[in-house]
C-alpha cells in the first residue's frame, strides 16, 4: 500500500474514530437519560451495527475481482485470525456490558474521566505486546492525559445523580474502570493479531476482522438480553419513552451507527499507525464529550473539568509534535542514507 493512501485511510479512520468516541457516549446516555433501562439492550448496541460493514466488504470484493478474475475468494480470512478475532469480540462484549453499566449510573462527565484512563491501560498492555517505540513526547503526552483524568476524579462523588443510590454509583464507576482495563488490553491485543497473522494484512482483511469482532459481541450481548427480557421489554420501552416512540427506535439505531463508527475507526487506526495512537485520540476527545454532556445535558461543570480539558488539549498535542518531530528526523536520515550510497 502507498504512503499516501495509508495516510488517506488514517485520515478516514480518525474521523470515524472522532464521531463514534464523541456520538456513541452522548446517545448512551440520552437513552437511559430520557427513560431506557435495559443496560443488555444499550450494550448490544454498540456492536449491533456490524451489517453496515457489508457494504464496504462487497466493494472491496467486486473490485479485487474485476482485477483478479472470477476465482476470487470473498473473504481474507483464515482460520487462526478469525478464532482471534471471535475472541476479541467476545472480549468486546464484555466491555460493552460494562461500559454501559456505568453509563446508566454516572453523568457522561464522570464516565469520560474514568474511561480516559484507558490510555494508560493501553500504553501497558501495549508495552507488554507489541513494544512500540516510546519517545519521551509519548511518555509525556500519556503522563498529561492520565493527569487529566486524576484532576477529574478529585471530585466525581459531587455527581452522583440525585436518584442514584452509592452503591449504584460505585458499582457503575468500578464497571467502568473495568471497561477502561479491558478495552485497554483489546486494543494492542488487535494489533498483536496483525502482526502474528501468517498473511498478508490489508483494509479489506481488517473490516472482515471488525465485522467478526461485533457480530461475535452481538452474539454475547444478546444472550443477556435473552436471559434478561430485553426484547420483549423494547416495545414497552419505546411506549414509555419520554421523546415519543418514534424518536426512541433513531436513538437505538444512530447508538449502533456511531458506535459502529468508532469500533471501525479504532481497528483502522491500529491498522494505519498503531494502538496507542488509537488509545491517544479516545483520551483526547474525551474533554469535547464531556463539554457537550455540560451543554446538551446541563451536567456541573466545575473547575477540575477546565483543567482537566486544558491537560489533554496539551497532551495531544505534545504527542502528535513528538511524531512530527519524529517523522522530520526520520526524513532527514534516509536523505542522508541515500546521498551515502550516490
Amino acid at each position: 500500500m502507498s504512503k499516501g493512501l495509508k495516510r488517506m485511510l488514517l485520515v478516514l479512520n480518525c474521523t470515524m474514530l472522532g464521531l463514534g468516541n464523541v456520538g456513541g457516549p452522548l446517545l448512551s446516555r440520552l437513552y437511559f437519560l430520557k427513560g431506557g433501562k435495559g443496560v443488555w439492550i444499550s450494550s448490544c448496541l454498540e456492536t449491533a451495527g456490524w451489517p453496515f460493514m457489508a457494504l464496504p466488504l462487497a466493494i472491496s470484493y467486486f473490485y479485487r475481482r474485476r482485477k483478479e478474475g472470477p476465482g476470487t475468494k470473498l473473504f481474507f480470512m483464515k482460520p487462526p485470525v478469525f478464532v482471534a478475532s471471535v475472541v476479541l469480540g467476545l472480549l468486546t462484549g464484555v466491555d460493552d456490558f460494562l461500559y454501559a453499566y456505568g453509563v446508566a449510573r454516572l453523568p457522561i462527565s464522570t464516565s469520560a474521566l474514568i474511561i480516559s484512563t484507558q490510555l494508560a491501560f493501553t500504553a501497558a498492555f501495549a508495552f507488554l505486546l507489541v513494544k512500540p517505540k516510546f519517545t519521551p513526547f509519548t511518555i509525556n503526552s500519556i503522563f498529561l492525559l492520565t493527569l487529566g483524568a486524576v484532576v477529574l476524579a478529585l471530585h466525581t462523588s459531587s455527581d452522583r445523580p440525585a436518584n442514584e443510590s452509592k452503591l449504584r454509583y460505585f458499582m457503575g464507576f468500578f464497571m467502568t474502570l473495568g471497561a477502561s482495563a479491558l478495552y485497554g488490553f483489546v486494543l494492542p491485543a488487535i494489533e498483536l493479531t496483525y502482526k502474528k497473522a501468517k498473511q498478508t494484512v490489508t483494509y479489506s482483511l481488517v473490516m472482515e476482522m471488525q465485522m467478526v469482532m461485533s457480530f461475535s459481541a452481538t452474539v454475547f450481548c444478546s444472550i443477556g438480553m435473552i436471559f434478561h427480557g430485553d426484547f420483549k421489554a423494547i416495545p414497552r420501552e419505546a411506549s414509555e419513552y419520554e421523546l415519543g416512540q418514534s424518536t426512541y427506535y433513531v436513538v437505538l439505531v444512530l447508538n449502533a451507527v456511531f458506535w459502529q463508527m468508532f469500533f471501525m475507526g479504532a481497528v483502522g487506526v491500529i491498522f494505519s499507525a498503531s494502538s496507542l495512537l488509537s488509545g491517544i485520540i479516545i483520551a483526547a476527545l474525551l474533554p469535547v464529550t464531556e463539554s457537550l454532556a455540560v451543554l446538551f445535558y446541563h451536567e456541573k461543570f466545575q473547575a477540575e473539568k477546565g483543567l482537566a480539558l486544558v491537560l489533554s488539549l496539551w497532551g495531544s498535542l505534545n504527542y502528535f509534535y513528538g511524531e512530527f518531530q519524529e517523522n522530520k528526523k526520520m526524513k532527514k536520515q534516509n536523505q542522508a542514507l541515500e546521498t551515502e550510497l550516490t
